[in-house]
């Protein structure tokens, strides 16, 4: 099946071919073909090529690399020396929104650098795509990108374009079936061989790095095809968004329920109850990894956290948050619930990061002000059983839907591998939701098959794939690469702080966790991974 897609596009001979001025059928006769030549000569022969339904529009050579722009909390970065392709594949138009027409088709760019180690990545996109990142493949990189290190990296916009979260191009079947699922593969497959015509030769591995969004792409690609990468690294994976969204906006209006009729805007956690919530999760659960530092690394010692010790007593004022409140906060926090009091979606860690007000996302706990999704409601009432009814029957949403497949025997059974992080104080998606389908999987294929080759890495204390008070600079893709090229199976990896204040911890395979055991807190070596109790 994938022999038979992949001859859609230009084989490497055809390609190197195309490159060198040749045709096809001169070059099965000619001994010299593209690889031959400057990069900087192959890289403008790839400009124009149409082959199929994929033009390349743009071939840039950057010799000095070139810098790019992340978003507004983080510095800009200098990607390495490499030929930029753009392309795209399956041009068209469909039906967009309010009736209109719109241009679809997937939109993808390809670096290839100057000093290639012969491997492949795909970048996952994130929230509803409909943009190309710059193919620098920095998720769960560290400091030294995909890129840098020498990896062919492919990013795409799944197939439409569009900002934010706008949904408008599901009204086009082939765009909505792309966003879902085959942009993945499509992509794979045409950009591999522009690869393997560039430098005369395929990639010898491919990998797959994503967190939210692309977290969801690299799961649907090691379960629906399962051929494509031989290591992929999953980062908070948007696998449930409708049950996920919905678990927000109920926490929203127990919270709501709690203040007078009279107040008709949304219900916000106050400065004061958050610093009253800090400092009870510091007294339960932060000296549990053996060191109070305002980082719970001890995760599953945290799930015992009891709030309610936090309610005013009869008389108090001060120093306590009011019993409906903390009832509120108690329920939310143990997962949404349908009316018959069946849990329908995962409990929320209870973390340092929920009460989170930094730059980026904020926390968990509502804030009254408008959050990702838009302002906030302030409902009252919530007919749950009715919303779960329309997430279930929502077409789009359970294609997207990946926390139900757990065969991966073909994927497996290959030698692939996969690494999961997750943030503990992600505001979106549980990382409960994700750890409960990495012990799923575990249990249908295997226990000894699934130990050799996952894992699953909790960061304490961060957002959604990255943001709040943690240390969330780390590299996965290093260990991976050891894991699937040499058998070297990774075990705990030091992380650092974002924001270059220096220090480092080590993130260890849940449900393991970081131990202080003495000397400087500032250096990995300091603590060694432990078994919670």
């Amino acid at each position: 099946m994938a022999h038979a897609m992949a001859t859609q596009w230009l084989t490497g001979a055809a390609l190197a071919a195309a490159l060198a001025g040749m045709t096809p059928a001169t070059a099965q006769n000619s001994s010299p073909n593209a690889s031959q030549a400057g990069p900087a000569a192959r890289c403008a022969a790839l400009a124009g090529q149409v082959t199929g339904d994929m033009e390349i529009t743009a071939a840039t050579w950057h010799p000095q690399g070139r810098t790019i722009q992340g978003p507004p909390q983080f510095p800009a970065t200098q990607m390495a020396p490499h030929c930029l392709v753009e392309g795209i594949i399956n041009r068209r138009m469909g039906p967009g929104a309010n009736g209109t027409q719109a241009q679809y088709g997937i939109g993808f760019e390809l670096a290839l650098p100057v000093e290639w180690n012969g491997r492949y990545l795909l970048m996952g996109g994130g929230g509803l795509n409909g943009s190309i990142r710059p193919p620098n493949g920095p998720v769960a990189a560290g400091t030294n990108d995909a890129l840098s290190r020498g990896f062919a990296v492919a990013s795409h916009d799944s197939g439409h374009k569009g900002a934010g979260f706008d949904a408008s191009f599901h009204a086009d079947q082939r765009a909505a079936l792309d966003f879902a699922e085959t942009s993945v593969r499509t992509v794979t497959l045409a950009t591999r061989q522009i690869v393997q015509g560039f430098y005369g030769r395929a990639p010898h591995h491919s990998y797959m790095t994503g967190c939210s969004t692309g977290g969801r792409e690299g799961m649907l690609a090691s379960q629906r095809y399962p051929e494509l990468f031989d290591g992929i690294v999953i980062g908070a994976p948007a696998m449930r968004p409708g049950y996920s969204n919905m678990g927000i906006e109920w926490a929203q209006v127990l919270l709501n329920r709690t203040q007078p009729a009279t107040v008709a805007g949304p219900a916000g956690v106050t400065p004061a109850e958050r610093s009253l919530i800090d400092r009870q999760l510091t007294r339960q659960c932060d000296g549990a990894d053996g060191r109070t530092d305002g980082i719970i690394a001890n995760v599953e010692a945290c799930r015992s956290f009891d709030v309610t010790v936090l309610s005013c007593r009869a008389g108090q004022t001060e120093g306590c948050i009011s019993a409906p409140r903390v009832e509120a906060l108690r329920t939310a926090f143990g997962g949404l619930t349908n009316a018959s009091g069946r849990r329908v979606y995962a409990p929320i860690p209870w973390d340092t990061g929920v009460t989170y007000t930094g730059p980026g996302l904020p926390g968990y706990l509502p804030a009254g002000a408008p959050g990702p999704f838009g302002p906030a409601t302030a409902a009252r009432e919530i007919d749950v059983d009715e919303r779960l009814y329309q997430v279930d029957w929502d077409a789009v949403g359970r294609l997207t839907d990946t926390a139900y497949w757990t065969n991966l025997s073909t994927y497996l059974g290959r030698g692939a591998k996969l690494m999961y992080f997750h943030g503990v104080s992600d505001p979106w998606f549980s990382a409960f939701d994700t750890w409960d389908y990495f012990q799923r999987a575990r249990a249908t294929n295997g226990v000894e098959a699934w130990d050799n080759a996952a894992r699953f890495y909790m960061v304490p204390g961060m957002l959604h794939c990255s943001g709040g008070n943690a240390f969330t600079s780390f590299d996965l893709l290093g260990p991976m690469v050891d894991w699937v090229e040499r058998g070297t199976a990774p075990s705990s990896v030091p992380a650092r702080r974002a924001d270059g204040q220096g220090g480092e911890m080590p993130l260890c395979p849940h449900p393991g966790y970081a131990h202080y055991d003495g000397g400087d807190p500032a250096l990995a070596t300091s603590y060694s991974c432990r078994q919670p109790a």
